[in-house]
């Protein structure tokens, strides 16, 4: 009898301590691995980052410049089982596909007028000045872009090596799964 209460005691306290890692991780903090070179030179492949969850919790807008973590089909609605199945502790035991999950930086916000022009980004008429890209942008000509509310424009820092709002376009704030803390 007494071992069959240690064990239920051993089970509690696991399952305990597993609800309380994927509260943090969907809802507080998580660490995720860049994927890929589209944040060069600011992120490099395989590293980690740890991401702020609580703008996603809360809805909070992003900043500009700051460095977000996004679900990048922007075609689906988000759900609250999208958040759990993103969580790593699942995804672990779930071998769940984050091939979605894209680091980004923000470049516009609602109401912004965005300007491709001569390899160089506009917003709202200003030149945007941008030191931590990789290279000077080669762009097939220019473009222009009108953020609508409730989502954000993103571009990665190595612009000829990125797939991001350039070619899925606005990314609703919903999306916006988290804020890379360091």
């Amino acid at each position: 009898m007494n071992v069959v209460k240690q064990m239920w005691s051993w089970f509690g306290s696991i399952a305990i301590s597993f609800v309380l890692v994927v509260f943090l991780g969907v809802f507080v903090f998580q660490s995720t691995r860049v994927s890929g070179h589209s944040m060069d030179p600011t992120l490099h492949d395989s590293q980690r980052v740890y991401v702020s969850k609580l703008s996603h919790t809360f809805r909070y807008e992003p900043n500009y410049e700051d460095i977000v973590i996004i679900d990048s089909r922007v075609e689906m609605k988000r759900t609250f089982k999208n958040d759990l199945m993103d969580s790593p502790l699942i995804s672990l035991f779930l071998r769940g596909d984050d091939k979605h999950v894209w680091i980004k930086r923000v470049i516009g916000k609602p109401g912004d007028e965005l300007e491709l022009r001569d390899n160089k980004m506009y917003r709202n008429g200003e030149l945007l000045d941008e030191s931590y890209i990789n290279e000077e942008m080669r762009a097939n000509g220019n473009r222009k872009w009108s953020v609508p509310a409730d989502h954000i424009f993103v571009m990665g820092d190595n612009r000829n090596n990125s797939m991001d709002s350039r070619v899925i376009g606005f990314i609703p704030i919903d999306h916006v799964l988290g804020k890379k803390l360091f």
